[in-house]
């Protein structure tokens, strides 16, 4: 598989969960815009079959390389960023994994007991980054205990695997030049924006500026029979700054990332 069906095959499970991205698509394009994707991100969890070093490989495999290393101590996260090697117009990739031996001991064993259902050779076909859980599903009660300690954790625990966000490119844009203008235009659509640490996140200044919407919700039947609504995914814009003449800056800011993954939490519908 090249990386052009990759992303295809991404961004159609990424809908199937998240129809605001769908939806802001058809309103940019109805502008005439043409979307470009900056990034596409993932969650994972380490010490597992699917953790961020079983799944290089297989990224290298589309052409990709590591290219930054990111830490989230408050998050007990650790991320690395990926661009492709020959395809300077292809989406980077941003992979983060919950470091989950730093959590209470309640919280991995329950980690625990979802990964001992992961085969181990789980992470050897690139249709592992769209195959959503490997476990069964959590109880609420379990899925309650790991929201409590890391939202991160709660999420995967009932989405798995999967495309977390994609992100559209800004300086890609012709009719909205800048991220005000873009959230305007989603607010005056009726869309709810992750205002953690403001609307936008970043400055000319660190090069990059990020916004997002907040994650759709489904409904989820949990492992005892209860139904809840719980957040899935959401939507991006980033506007990146040259960092020499000509050349954008490539890479992603701690700070503004360790706010952007709230853009999965809980809200009133």
């Amino acid at each position: 598989m090249n990386h052009y069906r990759f992303f295809q095959q991404l961004w159609q499970d990424y809908v199937g969960i998240t129809p605001q991205a769908e939806a802001i698509q058809r309103l940019f394009i109805e502008r005439g815009e043409t979307i470009v994707n900056d990034h596409v991100a993932f969650r994972t969890l380490a010490h597992s079959p699917i953790s961020l070093e079983r799944l290089q490989p297989l990224l290298e495999q589309l052409g990709y390389r590591a290219f930054g290393q990111y830490h989230f101590a408050t998050k007990k996260l650790r991320a690395r960023a990926f661009a492709h090697e020959v395809d300077a117009t292809a989406p980077k990739i941003f992979l983060s994994e919950l470091e989950f031996e730093h959590l209470s001991d309640k919280v991995q064993a329950i980690i625990h007991t979802l990964l001992a259902q992961v085969p181990e050779d789980a992470a050897s076909d690139v249709s592992v980054f769209w195959s959503g859980r490997h476990w069964a599903i959590p109880t609420w009660e379990a899925y309650e205990a790991l929201l409590k300690e890391s939202e991160y954790a709660a999420w995967l625990s009932v989405l798995g695997l999967r495309a977390n966000h994609f992100t559209v490119s800004v300086n890609h844009l012709e009719t909205l030049p800048d991220l005000k203008a873009v959230n305007q235009l989603l607010k005056d659509n009726g869309y709810a924006l992750n205002v953690q640490g403001g609307e936008i996140k970043g400055s000319p200044g660190l090069l990059l500026e990020q916004s997002s919407t907040l994650a759709d919700h489904i409904a989820v039947e949990f492992g005892e029979g209860e139904t809840h609504r719980v957040p899935s995914c959401y939507y991006e814009f980033a506007l990146r700054y040259e960092e020499s003449p000509g050349k954008l800056f490539a890479g992603f800011i701690e700070g503004n990332a360790d706010k952007i993954f709230e853009s999965t939490h809980s809200r009133d519908e």
